[in-house]
């Protein structure tokens, strides 16, 4: 894979601390300078109940991209610790997303469900403590019983149970006395924190469901914050690395590591998630819009999703550049989608081979080109890269052009195709129209043009220098094609900030093109490869495509606003 690192992510010798610069590279390397650790263990933890997206892409290249400079390791980690709402599907498609972005954990791929007997020894080991107790409050009374942020809590009538009655209560609950909801085990802490989650937190819970690796073994699981700490510190994980939503997590993290035998202590360290405008990062949203049809599926190419980037044509490389410029920081913010495609055209700009292709074909016929007579024109594949050398373009009597560079009456500063206008051809010859043919409608169906001989390449011995290079595809060699246009999913900047959020949905998000012209070349052009059409911006071609029905989806368009922004300071 073009885009990969090598295997663990591990350079010879880490860059230099004033080349990463960010508050969490600057507390692993004192914490290696300090003696603190000897090795720097990471991991990404993500749950298997949907698809990754571009934010999950941050902390992936944090936490792998953390371990290579420190010559240390990352591990790969599912959290799979509800399985009401997770599937294999989400683990095999997260395990190609982490590989595709060009990370590999090596031999350490775990899952939670590994230290299932574990966790739950470490539970037991809480209520004969004195620190954990099942409680027989429902979800809702819990909730209530908790307080708010101003109120304290009231500790459950329940809460005062003996060790020994928890642990003939919590083994039942094992082994399936009880159904979903009758009881739950609580750590024991203080229903009086300003931390809310720290008022006795459920640690674990009843979940009468199959497991993808367990099947039906459990019927009790341990919630993400039991399970996240103890999962580290059995790893071996020196830095537990979170989004800033779980800072408020991190004094029950550390309850938890202080109150068991754990074999190690992680530190967690909290940064900023990834946020980008016209976007949503919610899974609980995305599984929505994918199963009440508003996207074809998670790996649609207007989803957020890495498979859905990756469908679209996004290349690894700039994602990954994206990311290190967006940096870590302390504080949420908001980037503009805008700063994501710049990383990206910066990338296809320098990779992606040029072909030429028509989406709104127009014909034209060049009348005193010779009948039954074609050629052959040269033309480069990448200007950005002279490695990439030449192709040959069939060229002939008749052609496709766009139909918008043709305008019966041009209006001020329209330089294309008009009539008695010449134009130059990509890499071909001048033409000038001669007439236009119209259908009973009065829809322009044909235009009739003259071809000057004498500039073939696209260069005139007299010096003649037209406004305009059309682009143009032979039209006795064209394949045919279908043509997805793809533009933000949501309208707004915020979606849902005045509202229902789905109100905010695109209804021009996709747009489909048949009919498209396209050269002979983009017949040989792999799934999942990306191409500029020379004037009209980069496109992929798509899973969808058959043998001799090539789809492609639009990437981006050739159009960078967010360059201007950015050299405007």
């Amino acid at each position: 894979m073009t885009d990969a690192v090598p295997a663990q992510g591990r350079p010879a010798t880490p860059a230099p601390l004033s080349e990463r610069g960010d508050f969490i590279r600057e507390i692993v390397a004192a914490d290696l300078r300090d003696g603190r650790r000897t090795e720097i263990v990471t991991r990404f933890p993500p749950e298997p109940n949907g698809y990754l997206h571009i934010g999950h892409a941050k902390a992936i290249c944090l936490n792998f991209g953390i371990a290579r400079e420190f010559g240390g390791r990352c591990n790969l980690r599912f959290d799979d610790t509800n399985p009401a709402r997770e599937e294999q599907e989400y683990i095999d498609a997260i395990q190609a997303d982490v590989r595709w972005l060009g990370f590999d954990w090596g031999d350490h791929l775990h899952y939670a469900s590994d230290y299932f007997e574990q966790l739950y020894a470490w539970a037991q080991d809480l209520i004969r403590q004195g620190k954990a107790y099942v409680d027989d409050l429902t979800a809702d009374q819990i909730r209530d019983y908790r307080g708010t942020l101003t109120d304290p809590g009231r500790p459950s009538p329940f809460r005062d149970r003996t060790p020994a009655q928890s642990l003939d209560l919590f083994e039942r609950m094992r082994q399936g006395e009880f159904e979903n909801g009758a009881r739950v085990l609580r750590a024991l802490i203080d229903m009086a924190s300003p931390n809310i989650n720290l008022r006795d937190p459920v640690l674990y819970r009843i979940v009468r469901a199959s497991h993808p690796r367990t099947g039906d073994a459990w019927c009790i699981y341990p919630t993400y914050d039991f399970a996240h700490g103890q999962s580290d510190a059995i790893e071996g994980i020196t830095h537990s690395l979170c989004t800033l939503e779980f800072e408020i997590h991190r004094p029950l993290y550390d309850w938890l590591l202080g109150n068991l035998p754990v074999p190690s202590r992680p530190r967690q360290v909290e940064f900023a998630r990834l946020n980008l405008t016209h976007t949503v990062m919610s899974k609980r949203i995305l599984h929505k819009m994918v199963t009440e049809g508003h996207v074809r599926g998670w790996d649609d190419p207007r989803m957020p999703t890495i498979s859905g980037l990756r469908r679209r044509g996004f290349p690894a490389e700039g994602i990954r550049d994206f990311v290190t410029e967006v940096g870590v920081a302390k504080a949420d913010s908001v980037h503009e989608v805008a700063m994501l495609e710049h990383s990206i055209r910066a990338v296809l700009n320098r990779t992606a081979p040029r072909r030429m292709a028509v989406l709104d074909p127009l014909k034209v016929v060049i009348t005193n080109y010779p009948e039954g007579r074609s050629e052959e024109m040269e033309v480069v594949n990448n200007p950005e890269d002279p490695a990439a050398g030449t192709r040959g373009v069939p060229f002939g009597r008749e052609l496709w052009i766009e139909r918008d560079d043709f305008q019966e009456v041009p209006p001020p500063k329209f330089f294309r195709l008009a009539p008695g206008r010449e134009v130059r051809l990509r890499a071909a010859y001048f033409v000038t129209c001669q007439e236009v043919v119209k259908d009973a409608d009065g829809t322009i169906t044909e235009l009739r043009c003259t071809y000057d001989p004498a500039t073939r390449g696209g260069d005139s011995p007299d010096g003649r220098r037209p406004k305009a290079t059309l682009h143009w595809v032979s039209a006795a060699d064209a394949i045919e094609a279908q043509v997805r246009l793809y533009d933000h999913l949501f309208t707004r900047p915020d979606p849902g900030a005045e509202g229902d959020l789905f109100a905010d949905l695109n209804p021009a998000s996709e747009t489909i093109l048949a009919g498209c012209r396209l050269e002979p070349a983009l017949a040989a052009t792999a799934v999942g490869e990306t191409v500029q059409f020379e004037r009209l911006g980069y496109f992929c071609t798509d899973p969808d495509s058959g043998p001799d029905a090539p789809v492609f989806n639009r990437t981006l368009t050739l159009k960078d606003s967010w360059a201007k922004v950015a050299a405007k300071g």
